[in-house]
């Protein structure tokens, strides 16, 4: 069975993360009970993205594979401690802090793969847009941290509960760093203005720089069949 897993996750392994992202982002579109989102569907998330960040690392070295099987654990048991250890500011401060740095290190990870002057094929597309949503689920978290420590850094968010201050931070994060900007939701202080127009500036710079990494790589395969041609 872990066999099967790992070739499964060493050929589809970039799809499988994507998948896991959108669904981790976006599963609040048909799950609408704050409930059973907190007890089930959050755990199972982020037991799909941990399995799927493993297959990212499949390849790296011992260190590198070791160290994210362990993020990986840490990940799935965080929301599942909740209901043990209650829903409290600082619990949640924590567990922000650490899927900022756990979404962080696979965006890493993305970015190093996407550089590689090798090839260009259905991969590079998934892992392009992989890269996208990992800088939502970077800046929703390091919002979410900065707004369980002082909610008055951001006007408007729902504080019915965990579930719906998540789905709030989603979906500011995903217009902000695609620069639409409805205004229903805007930060109040200082801080949280000048991090949202870095992460705005980050999310074109990858546009940008994106665009040019495939350029190069189309124009690297035209030379390399131009110089077999000779």
């Amino acid at each position: 069975m872990i066999k099967v897993l790992r070739i499964f996750l060493g050929e589809h392994k970039y799809t499988f993360l994507l998948f896991s992202l959108i669904a981790h982002l976006y599963i609040g579109i048909i799950i609408t009970d704050d409930s059973f989102y907190l007890r089930v569907v959050w755990p199972l998330n982020m037991l799909l993205l941990g399995i799927a960040s493993v297959g990212v690392f499949i390849e790296k070295n011992h260190i590198k594979t070791t160290f994210q099987n362990i993020l990986s654990i840490i990940a799935f048991l965080l929301p599942v401690s909740i209901p043990f250890l209650g829903a409290t500011p600082d619990f949640l401060i924590i567990i922000s802090i650490f899927y900022f740095l756990f979404f962080g290190f696979i965006f890493y990870e993305i970015i190093t793969f996407l550089i590689k002057p090798s090839y260009f094929n259905a991969d590079i597309i998934i892992a392009s847009a992989c890269g996208y949503f990992l800088l939502i689920e970077i800046m929703v978290f390091l919002l979410e941290t900065l707004y369980y420590y002082d909610p008055s850094m951001l006007s408007h968010v729902n504080q019915e509960s965990v579930t719906e201050v998540y789905m709030d931070l989603v979906y500011f994060s995903s217009i902000s760093l695609t620069t639409i900007g409805y205004g229903d939701i805007f930060p109040s202080s200082h801080v949280t203005k000048l991090i949202i127009s870095f992460f705005g500036i980050v999310g074109k710079f990858y546009e940008v720089v994106l665009v040019g990494i495939i350029i190069s790589k189309f124009a690297s395969i035209d030379l390399h069949k131009k110089r077999k041609n000779l």
